[in-house]
């Protein structure tokens, strides 16, 4: 017999997680508290292969049984954000952040599955990256328009993922049998300033490239500069070839660390 889980001990549950994994794994203390939204698997997802790929996989594709869907965005300090301001090349620490988060995220994935399977409840995972089309530059398994769907935050001019703790962070996604409902953070149609009629494109001057406009982000300017930069980059030196990294419109922008406010 399936054990009870609520929302609430869940969200304690993925908090200490990420409190204690620097300590417990080596890693730098880089992260702040997580934010958590859960959602019905409910038919509000069977518009993903409209808004994002044709292909792209449904929860019940993952786990035919699903009741729930679960995302989560893991936000980075204040100082990994300031230290990636400068230069038109993401600061190593930025790539090494990156590549620790990948881990955090893949492990505390694995940590929730153990945790409801243990409980009588299925689950199923999917990576924190490397899930990504290199040739429609759209993921098949998008935490992003998931989160949105969820109501964990919203999209910036920049394509980026603005949440309660702003946008330069990671996220994560699973399904579940379990039953959470609906736990939105965000009931607002947008959180961009520009999007809300305010002034702002902060993040489109940021670009080094040129690749966000105030019509949004031109992806195959912005994947070619995130491969350049592994490649070609002394910063980057010695990083996994699938660390393409940039993040320069996700820091020091009014939605970097907390939702945008007009002032």
């Amino acid at each position: 017999m399936s054990q009870s889980v609520t929302p609430d001990n869940f969200k304690i549950l993925i908090e200490d997680y990420v409190a204690e994994y620097n300590k417990k794994n080596g890693e730098r203390d880089i992260w702040r508290k997580p934010l958590l939204a859960t959602a019905k698997a409910d038919d509000r997802f069977d518009i993903l292969p409209i808004i994002t790929a044709d292909d792209h996989v449904l929860p019940r594709d993952l786990l035919p049984s699903a009741k729930s869907v679960v995302v989560f965005f893991v936000p980075f300090v204040k100082g990994l954000a300031v230290e990636n301001h400068k230069g038109k090349i993401p600061c190593r620490n930025w790539g090494l952040a990156y590549e620790s988060t990948n881990r955090l995220i893949n492990s505390l994935c694995e940590h929730i599955q153990h945790h409801l399977e243990g409980r009588g409840y299925r689950a199923e995972l999917t990576p924190a990256t490397h899930n990504f089309d290199h040739v429609k530059l759209v993921s098949r398994w998008s935490h992003k328009h998931l989160g949105y769907l969820a109501g964990l935050g919203r999209f910036g001019v920049n394509a980026q993922f603005i949440t309660p703790s702003g946008c330069a962070g990671r996220l994560g996604s699973l399904v579940t049998e379990a039953e959470f409902g609906d736990s939105p953070l965000i009931s607002e149609k947008e959180l961009c300033l520009h999007k809300n009629g305010h002034k702002c494109l902060v993040c489109v001057k940021r670009c080094p490239v040129g690749a966000v406009s105030e019509s949004g982000i031109n992806r195959k300017l912005c994947w070619e500069q995130l491969k350049s930069n592994i490649a070609r980059s002394e910063e980057l030196a010695g990083l996994e070839n699938t660390t393409h990294v940039c993040g320069k419109c996700q820091v020091i922008v009014p939605c970097s660390l907390r939702t945008p406010k007009k002032k």
